[in-house]
C-alpha cells in the first residue's frame, strides 16, 4: 500500500465590434454579445477539458464494461497490460501533478500577454522570459529523473514502492519539454485574448482535447502498447499541445503580427520591461501553485483521516470521481477575470486598440452577474435534481450506482463554489488591469492556512471523507476570495485617496492663480482711465 495523490489527471486545457449603418441594435445588447464573443473561447476550453482528462485515464486504466464502442477499443489496447495499469495510472498521475506543480504556474504568463504586451519587442521580451523559464523546468526534470532528489521527493516523499517510483521518474523525464511548449503556447494565447481573438484560443484548446483523443486511439493501435505503455498518453499530451501551439502561433502571425508596432508608445508607458513583467506575473504564478497543491494535501488529509483503511481509498476515490463533475458548472468562472483587462476602456492599451469600444466598468458587472446566476442555476439544477448527477457518474464517469451515491454528498456543496469563484475572477481581473497583482499574494497563503485549518478541526465536527476534502476546499476558496477583496479595497481606497490628493492641488492651484486674474484687469481700467484724462 502506497499513498499518493489520486485523481482526475489534469492535462492542458482544452471582434471588435462593428457598427451597423442600417439596423439599429440596442447598445447594451452590443456590448454584451462583444464581451461573450472575446471570453466564449476560454469557456469552450473549459468545458472540454472533463472530456480530455477522461481520454487520458481510460488509455491508462481501461474503462468500464458498459461504455461505448470507442472506450471498449481504449479497454483492449490496455489488455495488454493490464497487471500493470493500476501503476501505469499512479506513476503517470503522480507525474504530470508534480510537473504542474513545479511548471504549472507559467500558464499564468497567459496575462503578461494580456496585459503587457503592445508591440513586437513587448513580444519578444515574454517568449525570452518562457524560453528560460521552460530551460530551468528541463534541467529540474533530468534532476529528478536521474539524481537522488528525485528518489526523495517521489519515492520517499510520497510513499511509492521502487517500481511506481521508477516509472514516475521515467515519466517525468519524458515530460520534461512540455513545459516549454506548453508556456509558449499560452503566451501567444494571452496576446491573442488581448486583441478580442479569444475564440480562436478556445478552438486551439478544443483542438489540442481533440488531438489527444484522436493520438490515444490510434496509438493503441501501435507497438507502444506492449513496448512502452507509458509514452502513449505522453505522446497524445504532446500532440495536443503541439496542435495547439500551431494554431495561435500561426493565429498571432497572421492576425496581429504585421498590426502591431515594433516598440511602445508613450501612451501606454513605453516598453514593458523584464522586471515588470516578472513582478506582474509571480503573484498570479504563486495563486496557481497554491492551487495546484490544495489537491493532494486535500487527499493526503482525508487518507490520514480515516487511519488509511479501506475507507480512505474509497473516499479518495470519490473526490477522484465528483471533482471533474463538480468543476465542469463553475470552473470556467475563472475565464472572468480576462475580461477587465480585454474591454476596460480606463486600459490605456486597450483604448488605441479598439477605438469604438465602449465597455464600461458597469457593463462588465452585468455580464458578470449573468454569467454567475447562469453557473449557480446549473449547479442547482444538475446537483440538487434527484438521479441527475448519479446518472452523468455513471455514463459518463463510468463508475457503478451505489459508488454514484457516495459522490452525491460533495456534489451539493460544490454548488455553493460559484460565489467565491466569481468574486476572487471579477476582482482579479481588475487588479489586473491596474498592475496592482502583487496585493494578491497574501490570498494564497491565507488560502492554503484556512485549507489546513478546515482538515483539521471538522473532523471533530464529524466530517469525514469526500465531504470533509470538498468542505475544506469551499473554505479555502472563501478565504482566499475574502482577502482578495480586502485587497482590492486596499488598492481603491489608496487609488481614491491619491486622485482626492491631486484635485486638491489643483483647486489650491487656481486660488493662487486667481488673485493674478483679478489684478491684471484692474490695472488695465487704471490705464484706461488715464488715457482719457
Amino acid at each position: 500500500m502506497f499513498m499518493l495523490r489520486i485523481g482526475p489527471i489534469p492535462v492542458s486545457p482544452l471582434q471588435g465590434k462593428r457598427k451597423s449603418a442600417v439596423t439599429k441594435i440596442s447598445p447594451i445588447f452590443c456590448r454584451s454579445t462583444q464581451a461573450l464573443s472575446g471570453w466564449m473561447g476560454s469557456l469552450a476550453a473549459q468545458l472540454f477539458s472533463g472530456l480530455q482528462r477522461c481520454s487520458i485515464t481510460f488509455a491508462l486504466a481501461g474503462p468500464p464494461k458498459d461504455m461505448q464502442s470507442c472506450w471498449k477499443a481504449l479497454n483492449r489496447g490496455i489488455a495488454a497490460v493490464k497487471e500493470d495499469a493500476v501503476e501505469m495510472l499512479a506513476s503517470y498521475g503522480l507525474a504530470y501533478s508534480l510537473m504542474k506543480f513545479f511548471t504549472g504556474p507559467m500558464s499564468d504568463f497567459k496575462n503578461v500577454g494580456l496585459v503587457f504586451v503592445n508591440s513586437k519587442r513587448d513580444r519578444s521580451k515574454a517568449v525570452l522570459c518562457m524560453v528560460t523559464a521552460g530551460m530551468i523546468a528541463l534541467i529540474f526534470h533530468v534532476l529528478i529523473a536521474y539524481t537522488e532528489l528525485g528518489y526523495y521527493i517521489i519515492n520517499k516523499l510520497h510513499h511509492v514502492d521502487d517500481s511506481v517510483g521508477n516509472k514516475t521518474r521515467r515519466a517525468f523525464l519524458y515530460l520534461a519539454v512540455f513545459p516549454l511548449l506548453d508556456a509558449m503556447a499560452w503566451t501567444h494565447a494571452g496576446i491573442l485574448l488581448k486583441h478580442k481573438h479569444s475564440l480562436l484560443v478556445g478552438c486551439a484548446s478544443v483542438s489540442d482535447v481533440i488531438a489527444q483523443i484522436v493520438f490515444v486511439a490510434i496509438l493503441l493501435h501501435s507497438h507502444l502498447e506492449c513496448l512502452e505503455p507509458m509514452l502513449i498518453p505522453i505522446l497524445s499530451l504532446y500532440m495536443g499541445a503541439l496542435v495547439r501551439f500551431t494554431i495561435v502561433g500561426l493565429g498571432y502571425y497572421r492576425n496581429i503580427h504585421d498590426n502591431i508596432p515594433e516598440s511602445s508608445g508613450p501612451e501606454v508607458g513605453g516598453d514593458a520591461t523584464i522586471k515588470k513583467m516578472l513582478s506582474f506575473w509571480w503573484p498570479l504564478a504563486l495563486i496557481l501553485a497554491m492551487q495546484r497543491i490544495s489537491r493532494p494535501i486535500v487527499n493526503l488529509f482525508v487518507s490520514r483521516d480515516l487511519k488509511g483503511s479501506s475507507a480512505a481509498t474509497e473516499a479518495v476515490a470519490v473526490l477522484t470521481a465528483s471533482y471533474p463533475v463538480g468543476h465542469m458548472p463553475y470552473g470556467w468562472l475563472t475565464e472572468l477575470r480576462t475580461v477587465y483587462p480585454a474591454f476596460d476602456k480606463n486600459n490605456p492599451s486597450n483604448t488605441l486598440n479598439n477605438i469604438n469600444t465602449t465597455i464600461s466598468k458597469s457593463h462588465i458587472k452585468k455580464f458578470t452577474f449573468v454569467c454567475v446566476a447562469l453557473s449557480i442555476t446549473l449547479c442547482f439544477l444538475v446537483f440538487w435534481t434527484p438521479h441527475i448527477s448519479e446518472r452523468i457518474l455513471v455514463d459518463i464517469i463510468g463508475v457503478d450506482h451505489a459508488f454514484a451515491e457516495l459522490c452525491v454528498p460533495p456534489l451539493l456543496i460544490f454548488s455553493f463554489f460559484p460565489i467565491p469563484v466569481t468574486i476572487r475572477a471579477h476582482l482579479t481581473g481588475w487588479l489586473m488591469t491596474l498592475k496592482k497583482t502583487f496585493v494578491l499574494a497574501p490570498s494564497s497563503v491565507l488560502r492554503i492556512i484556512v485549507l489546513i485549518t478546515s482538515l483539521i478541526v471538522l473532523p471533530y465536527m464529524g466530517v469525514h471523507g469526500a465531504s470533509l476534502g470538498v468542505g475544506s476546499l469551499l473554505a479555502g476558496f472563501l478565504g482566499e476570495s475574502i482577502m482578495v477583496a480586502v485587497a482590492a479595497c486596499y488598492v481603491y481606497r489608496k487609488q481614491k485617496k491619491k486622485k482626492d490628493t491631486e484635485v486638491e492641488e489643483v483647486e489650491e492651484g487656481e486660488e493662487d492663480l486667481a488673485p493674478m486674474n483679478d489684478v491684471r484687469p484692474r490695472r488695465r481700467m487704471d490705464d484706461i482711465v488715464e488715457e482719457d484724462e
